[in-house]
């Protein structure tokens, strides 16, 4: 490792104040650092091709959403991600800051794994050459206002449903604990090979969530007259969606590229993270009844 970025929140302090602190723990080792042009002064600054093409580890300070769009700038590029959680739930920002210089300790001795997680590419009828890549997920859905909007559905050109109701997720699996989760769709390991179609709110009780392989080809369009409709990307780019216009998705070429938090797996963050087991952790008598090690 010699050269890192480190990607930030720009609107929060506690982001601004570990960039010093980290960038100077690696200057001192000499590693040369960088962050985003105008980020902090006394960082060199790079743009976003500089961070795609010239840079050995980019770390990430904030939360999932900040790892979202660091994803989506070095999306296809080879350089590894490691996120530092210093926002809320942190699904894809596993690591706490207390947890950061012992693990970049690790990394600049070259002691670290890769996750691979996959993209999905979306390409808008009424926007010809132009595509948008995703980490987590694609969202069609209905405005405030807007009664029940009608959307079909077909994969690899084999017409699969008419949905009827408050919108249609699609989904990578790293995005299965983002909204796919809060619409009632599954929890899907990041390593599987697939693409989940999650309804909102559907009108039909009987569509239910689907996992279909990840080299799926899914086309969607909304029939819904006179009803603002959007489409949403990772939930932080979007726009309205005309009546009958074909948004085709895909697995995107390329990967993102995820640095392993060595201190907890998969299940143990969702397991922190959503909480489960806690009535099996204290019995009545406020002791505990349970823990892993038993």
């Amino acid at each position: 490792m010699k050269r890192i970025g480190i990607y930030v929140k720009k609107n929060r302090p506690e982001a601004l104040e570990v960039l010093r602190d980290l960038a100077l723990w690696l200057s001192s080792r000499g590693i040369e650092v960088f962050a985003e042009e105008g980020i902090a002064e006394e960082i060199k600054g790079l743009p976003p091709e500089g961070f795609r093409n010239e840079l050995d580890l980019v770390v990430v300070l904030g939360g999932d959403g900040t790892m979202l769009a660091a994803s989506r700038m070095l999306a296809g590029s080879r350089v590894p991600i490691l996120g530092v959680n210093l926002g809320g739930l942190g699904f894809l920002t596993a690591l706490s800051r207390e947890e950061l210089f012992l693990v970049m300790e690790r990394i600049l001795r070259g002691e670290f794994e890769i996750e691979r997680r996959i993209l999905l590419r979306v390409k808008v009828e009424s926007l010809p050459g132009r595509e948008f890549t995703v980490l987590n997920d694609v969202v069609i859905n209905k405005g405030a206002l807007a009664r029940i909007i009608t959307i079909t559905a077909k994969v690899d050109g084999t017409y699969l449903t008419t949905f009827r109701g408050d919108g249609l997720i699609v989904s990578t699996p790293t995005g299965s604990t983002a909204y796919c989760l809060a619409a009632g769709g599954p929890i899907v390991h990041p390593s599987l090979p697939a693409i989940v179609i999650v309804p909102i709110c559907p009108h039909t009780l009987t569509n239910r969530p689907l996992l279909v392989p990840e080299e799926s080809v899914i086309s969607l369009f909304h029939t819904s007259k006179e009803e603002d409709v959007y489409l949403t990307l990772d939930g932080q780019a979007g726009f309205r969606l005309p009546q009958g216009v074909t948004v085709e998705v895909s697995k995107a070429p390329g990967e993102v590229r995820l640095v392993k938090c060595p201190f907890r797996s998969y299940f143990d963050l969702l397991r922190t993270k959503l909480k489960w087991g806690g009535d099996l952790l204290t019995s009545g008598g406020g002791g505990p009844c349970w823990s892993p090690s038993e």
